[in-house]
């Protein structure tokens, strides 16, 4: 026999292989500190140009006053901030003006020194020591319409102004401006719900890190059944995390749903970190976790099934479960439209969910700059009725959520209720709903002999 003709086969083998192993390690690749600065720091400036004009437009405020200080800073204040400042400093005060028919808007620092590139100091303390007679200053000689400050009834987000701030401030202005303070909520809202095209495409990536941490831990790599403990799991999230030079928002959970019948994981409420368990083969596992990166947040839930001995696959009747919570995630996503409020959507999900007799929870809500970020909050998992305020802000284009939720399916073969517990990033482009990075389809075996792939 000619060996010769099987070497191309193995060389392509190995090429092929070489190819897959660099593509994970391009899709894993985390930025070094110095590259993350230069990212967010162009963001920033992105922002500002693109995105600011356009809200400060749709909200009816030209002027945006943002106050901190240091370690009590406003949450809003903190994504202004240049990548290299980690806090306000003394009392940082941030002003960005928009004149009536411009489209730029000019950003001033009533502050010691320039804050980053942009805000360029507009105080000399040698001339005039008090820093809120120079802001009260700035502001007559552009005359604003409206000032719009953080105070909000609704968003903590929004809500960052502090009282002696305001009253420092509201002691320094003239009466006939002292009208024109605002509530800059709804500003402040679409300023941290709003992606660019850069930072979708990086969160598609930040998400598909997280999607294969989430699988690397939920495997045989991990996991041996009858020795590592569900609380083992969650500690090793934590150490691949810092590995990874991430951080995350959020303790992860790991927990178990059995068919023991004294087992009653699925009646826990969510308020109820699970007990420690030791990870059994029959174990339906299921994963709460997120991370963030370049200052955008993920919150992922996923399951994963632990063969029992003779099984190859995960049960037909879990898998059958599964498409239910499939089917849900399709339901809300269908919902969404352009205006509407998270209350509007919550409902007619509710709605298709009630007329093909499924049981389960909607309990979505928007991501970004923060896991549980400012925007449309669609249900909550201790109401599924309308949430006033934040359930009643409408649904806007560029826009980022965790499609968050779960289905309870009555399974025989346990002979009880299995809670499929699902959530995923996904991106509302203002005409359909796109999965930041896919979501899962299937329930995850342990083990699995090949690596899971996400549909």
């Amino acid at each position: 026999m000619n060996d010769m003709k099987y070497i191309p086969f193995f060389v392509l083998w190995l090429i092929l292989i070489s190819g897959q192993l660099q593509a994970q390690q391009m899709q894993s690749a985390v930025l070094d500190q110095r590259a993350q600065a230069r990212v967010l720091d162009a963001w920033l400036e992105e922002r500002i140009d693109t995105v600011l004009p356009e809200l400060m437009d749709r909200t009816g405020i030209d002027m945006w006053v943002l106050i901190s200080r240091e370690y009590n800073e406003d949450p809003v204040i903190r994504t202004f901030l240049p990548a290299t400042w980690f806090a306000a400093r003394r009392r940082t005060i941030l002003v960005l003006y928009k004149p009536k028919g411009s489209s730029t808007v000019e950003a001033l620092a009533v502050a010691r020194y320039d804050v980053g590139k942009r805000f360029k100091k507009a105080w000399d303390p040698d001339s005039e020591p008090d820093q809120y007679a120079r802001l009260a200053a700035l502001i007559q000689e552009r005359n604003p319409e409206r000032i719009g400050l953080n105070f909000s009834d609704t968003y903590g987000h929004a809500d960052g102004l502090t009282f002696q701030e305001h009253a420092l401030l509201m002691d320094k202005l003239p009466k006939r401006l002292k009208d024109r303070v605002v509530s800059a909520e709804k500003l402040a809202v679409g300023w941290l719900e709003r992606r660019t095209p850069s930072e979708l495409a990086t969160y598609r990536h930040i998400q598909s890190i997280a999607n294969q941490i989430i699988a690397e831990g939920l495997s045989e790599n991990v996991i041996t059944p009858g020795v590592t403990t569900t609380e083992d799991v969650v500690w090793f999230y934590r150490e691949r995390i810092k590995e990874r030079k991430l951080d995350t928002w959020f303790q992860p959970t790991v927990d178990i749903q059995r068919a023991d019948p004294d087992s009653k994981e699925h009646l826990r409420t969510f308020d109820q970190r699970p007990d420690v368990s030791v990870i059994m083969p029959g174990d339906l596992l299921h994963i709460d976790f997120g991370i963030s990166y370049l200052r955008l947040s993920t919150d992922t839930q996923q399951l994963a099934y632990v063969l029992k001995p003779g099984e190859d696959e995960v049960p037909a009747y879990l898998r059958a479960a599964f498409q239910v919570g499939n089917r849900v995630q399709d339901f809300l996503t269908e919902s969404f439209e352009n205006g509407k409020t998270g209350n509007e959507i919550l409902r007619a999900t509710r709605a298709k969910m009630e007329a093909a007799g499924i049981r389960g929870s909607i309990y979505s809500h928007p991501m970004g700059y923060h896991g549980h970020a400012a925007g449309p909050t669609i249900g909550m998992w201790d109401n599924q009725g309308d949430t006033p305020g934040a359930g009643d802000y409408p649904l806007y284009p560029m826009t980022a959520y965790a499609i968050e939720l779960n289905a309870v399916v009555y399974v025989e073969e346990w002979g009880k209720d299995v809670r499929i517990m699902l959530e995923e990033g996904a991106y509302w482009d203002g005409e359909q709903v796109i999965y930041l990075n896919g979501r899962q389809k299937e329930i995850m075996p342990i083990p699995r002999s090949q690596p899971f792939l996400k549909n």
